[in-house]
């Protein structure tokens, strides 16, 4: 599937009146990563995550009329304030999808957004920014044109758009665990756009995610400049082959119901992504001092009390604590006793697996 699989319109008539969209589309956490990219935005190894479902974006898109056609003209309000930064990276988005949606340049658009949770808190807010905006920018159009797609034509390619603005949010798009990139282990799974993995054992089907958040400030080195920092790796290509691995045994865990081998890999992702970090050219950290006594006690306590419990990390210091539904009441007192216990400046947000987006207007 490329470009040329989904219908590029151009408005035949001027645009009389405002219309407008709106999703709601939730975040994700990968268990296995996605480091590194190629071309157009095109992931380097496979990645698998699993949906959110109270960490997401509410994005209402609107177009007016405009007297004639040019660059992408945007007006942007996160969470009922002007946002130039913001804005000008969501416009520098728009502008290099036109080849998709050429309609952009004949109309003005309004893009009013927010989110229910804090920015820098450990949650991949651009993968559920850009997917909410792509499942408007789809939805638009089949308004403007009377567009009919299948539901599965509409989330491809919604994925498909999202990947171009962030490879973490073309998996947004689908409840429970997503799979991204090529891989031996699913048919169908693509370099271009994210895939549902529906094989899913009832155990994993409710799985719990708080997350710890060790620090809110901005991190010293991005996600992008750490992606590009993979083009020259010297572990690069042991990289793919190991996310290649570990993707076919997650998703075999995951269709088992295997509670051990999911900890084990899900936990071996985390380390290697930080490790990929601090062994590229101009080597960076950005776990923390707390990060590291979290992650030791969240391995202690399950060796001391048997309970299924496990870390992942994104491109940051802050924790994400998996777990099971039958242990949630275990869970809880271990984080208020022990893991929280030292340190007053944590804050905990509990999510867990979700359904994936919502249209909302």
């Amino acid at each position: 599937m490329s470009i040329s699989d989904f219908s590029a319109s151009r408005l035949t008539i001027p645009l009389s009146e405002p219309v407008s969209v709106a999703w709601q589309s939730p975040s994700n956490i990968a268990l296995v990563k996605y480091w590194g990219k190629t071309g157009r935005q095109l992931p380097l190894n496979p990645s698998l995550s699993m949906t959110l479902s109270e960490a997401y974006t509410e994005t209402k898109l609107t177009a007016l009329p405009r007297e004639s056609e040019g660059m992408v003209e945007l007006d942007l309000w996160f969470e009922g304030s002007q946002n130039p930064l913001f804005g000008d990276r969501m416009q520098r988005f728009l502008q290099s999808v036109t080849d998709i949606f050429p309609w952009l340049t004949q109309v003005s658009l309004k893009l009013e957004t927010r989110n229910t949770f804090p920015h820098s808190a450990g949650i991949a807010s651009s993968a559920s920014a850009f997917s909410s905006l792509s499942l408007c920018l789809c939805s638009l159009e089949a308004e403007l044109f009377g567009i009919i797609l299948t539901e599965e034509e509409f989330r491809l390619k919604a994925s498909y758009v999202a990947r171009l603005g962030s490879g973490s949010a073309c998996r947004s798009l689908f409840p429970g665990f997503t799979i991204w990139g090529r891989s031996k282990a699913l048919s169908g799974a693509s370099d271009l756009f994210a895939v549902p993995f529906a094989e899913v054992h009832p155990v994993f089907r409710n799985l719990h995610d708080t997350i710890i958040i060790v620090n809110r400030e901005q991190k010293p080195v991005s996600s992008s400049e750490g992606h590009n920092r993979m083009i020259s790796h010297p572990f690069a290509e042991a990289r793919i082959k190991q996310a290649k691995k570990n993707t076919i045994d997650l998703l075999d865990a995951l269709k088992t119901g295997n509670k051990k081998t999911f900890i084990r890999i899900v936990e071996n992702e985390a380390f290697t992504l930080h490790s990929l970090m601090m062994t590229s050219d101009q080597g960076f950290m950005l776990m923390q001092p707390e990060t590291v006594r979290i992650i030791s006690l969240i391995q202690e306590l399950r060796r001391k009390t048997g309970l299924d419990i496990c870390f992942t990390l994104d491109a940051g210091p802050n924790i994400h604590l998996l777990y099971f539904e039958d242990q949630i009441e275990q869970v809880n007192k271990l984080i208020v006793e022990h893991i929280l216990k030292n340190d007053k400046q944590n804050v905990r947000i509990d999510d867990y697996c979700g359904e994936g987006p919502v249209k909302i207007g």
